[in-house]
């Protein structure tokens, strides 16, 4: 598998993105869904990777720059016959290094509390993140489920 940065120009990738947009406008209400489309994506403050095998694209992910060190998942996809191979896993790792890399001492998520999302919830908490209170713009919403994880290393003293 291959992780590659993308710039949201091929129709392959943009009709991946709207499968992805039409899931979440069938699983959750107008008002829960927060799934950026296209340009929605195609801001500074956003990185998105896309992850292929041979020349099948297979998922996708992207990460925001929240400022002050922070950094917010968004738009993690993978494709439905992919799902259970190990590629949300792999993606996820190479988001948190990134994340890392940069610097950021946090990551932060959102996704649904609908039976849908359990295996990305199920994902999230295997790779150390945890349930917290709404974050940045967010508002407290029964259909949303917000994460975060710390990348800041503990280190111990023996003073």
């Amino acid at each position: 598998m291959d992780i590659r940065l993308d710039n949201l120009e091929s129709e392959e990738i943009a009709n991946f993105l709207q499968q992805h947009i039409d899931d979440m406008r069938a699983t959750s209400p107008p008002e829960s869904k927060h799934a950026l489309d296209l340009q929605g994506l195609k801001v500074p403050e956003i990185t998105f990777w896309s992850i292929y095998n041979a020349d099948q694209l297979l998922g996708c992910a992207a990460l925001k720059d929240l400022g002050a060190g922070q950094g917010e998942i968004k738009s993690m996809r993978v494709l439905a016959s992919a799902r259970g191979l190990g590629v949300g896993s792999k993606l996820l790792d190479h988001v948190v290094a990134e994340a890392k890399a940069r610097g950021y001492k946090g990551l932060w998520l959102e996704t649904g509390t609908m039976p849908f999302f359990e295996p990305a919830r199920n994902l999230y908490q295997k790779h150390g993140f945890t349930c917290c209170e709404p974050f940045g713009s967010y508002k407290e919403d029964p259909n949303s489920v917000f994460m975060t994880r710390s990348l800041v290393e503990c280190s111990s003293s023996n003073e």
